[in-house]
């Protein structure tokens, strides 16, 4: 691996366990943009935040990075629903909407990111 790779690599485990963190030091804004239709959102708040702790800090190995990887781009299909969620709200509400819009595409992004390292 490449110290660029290496980088790469590093920075992404430090952004999933730190969004894996918020879910508990911020939990109402991630219940907030829970879609209605996902049952029990306290659980699948923690939940949530657990597996992206668990799946930054699996990237880091040799023996877990291709599952992690693996868990990475099935999480941020997963939540996507709650980014739509988010950005609706955002719009009806007038705030935020061109943060929570681009947010969207970028979840291609992540997910392109978590495949370079299957």
């Amino acid at each position: 691996m490449t110290v660029l790779q290496y980088i790469s690599l590093y920075s992404m485990s430090v952004i999933y366990v730190i969004a894996g963190m918020c879910h508990f030091l911020s939990p109402k804004f991630y219940i907030k943009i829970t879609p209605k239709w996902v049952p029990c959102p306290v659980f699948v708040n923690i939940l949530v935040g657990l597996i992206e702790i668990v799946l930054g800090v699996f990237l880091l190995s040799t023996a877990t990075r291709y599952y992690a990887a693996i868990g990475v781009i099935a999480l941020l299909i997963a939540v996507f629903p709650a980014n739509v969620v988010h950005f609706k709200k955002s719009k009806r509400k007038g705030k935020h909407t061109l943060l929570t819009l681009l947010r969207l595409p970028i979840q291609a992004l992540l997910i392109y990111w978590a495949y370079t390292f299957l």
